[in-house]
């Protein structure tokens, strides 16, 4: 995602979480504190961060006259204790923001280095990490540019921008061949096609039809390096459905050229970081 489309997606999602918390009254306790004053975003464990757009969206959001400076970039690795942020300006706009600011970063930040742990699974091969269309409503973009924080890669975004032919596509059409025919005719020419297959069989039936790329669905190490015998360099192998993080090294090694890992965003743990007032 460009860093403009990026950006939209970080405030108008700061503009829904600020909405939870500040509906009605705003803050009523915050308010009541008055004068300027600096604070410290700091990490209470070590992680890799994301999130920093949505932070200084919401800052802005809440008051203009706050100013956020994060110390280090997205997808950078960094250590407890650490500060990742300065912030500066009215005492009640600080407050106010706090919550909603630290819940982007620790979620996103909390993709960010479970992706970066699964990236480094791959070392030494041509394996890459993608996310999947699993993320919280709402929350996609952001979501998906911490898999990139990571080291990741998005994958495609939604429906809209890839050619995907599912189990389901497969068993309304009655077949690979016949699915792959009904969607070629109706997809755009210049989008690759990729086919999700159960069995070496299914794979072999997504070769014949013309396959783009190819994901095997839910197989083992010695399956995955028999398709990629199969395939023989004709089509790219994404190996997907319940990967986990001791997985990883097999299918790479096994010749995937890339692992789509659901669990990025639904099993990633929040990061843990605080806003510290400087008195």
């Amino acid at each position: 995602m460009s860093g403009a489309g990026y950006g939209d997606a970080a405030r108008a999602a700061a503009l829904v979480a600020l909405a939870e918390d500040l509906a009605g009254y705003g803050d009523v306790s915050g308010a009541a504190l008055p004068g300027a004053g600096s604070a410290r975003v700091v990490a209470r464990e070590g992680g890799v961060l994301s999130g920093s757009a949505a932070f200084v969206a919401a800052a802005a959001l809440v008051d203009p006259a706050l100013r956020v400076g994060f110390v280090i970039a997205d997808g950078t690795a960094f250590s407890a204790g650490a500060t990742l942020a300065s912030v500066h300006g009215p005492i009640a706009g600080m407050l106010a923001v706090e919550r909603t600011g630290l819940n982007f970063l620790g979620r996103l930040s909390g993709i960010a280095t479970l992706t970066a742990r699964y990236v480094a699974e791959t070392s030494g091969t041509k394996a890459r990490i993608a996310a999947t269309r699993k993320t919280t409503p709402g929350l996609r973009a952001l979501e998906k540019q911490a898999v990139v924080h990571g080291g990741g890669t998005p994958h495609r975004f939604g429906l809209f921008d890839g050619v995907m032919i599912k189990d389901n596509h497969i068993a309304a059409a009655g077949g690979v061949a016949a699915a792959v025919a009904l969607v070629r005719a109706h997809a755009p020419h210049l989008q690759g096609l990729e086919v999700e297959v159960d069995t070496l069989e299914q794979l072999d039936e997504a070769l014949a039809a013309g396959a783009a790329v190819v994901l095997l669905d839910n197989m083992g190490v010695t399956e995955v390096r028999e398709a990629v015998r199969r395939v023989a360099g004709r089509t790219l192998v994404e190996v997907s459905g319940g990967v986990r993080l001791e997985h990883v090294r097999g299918f790479a090694a096994a010749g995937a050229d890339i692992i789509s890992v659901g669990a990025l965003t639904t099993r990633a743990d929040w990061i843990d970081v605080g806003l510290d007032m400087e008195t």
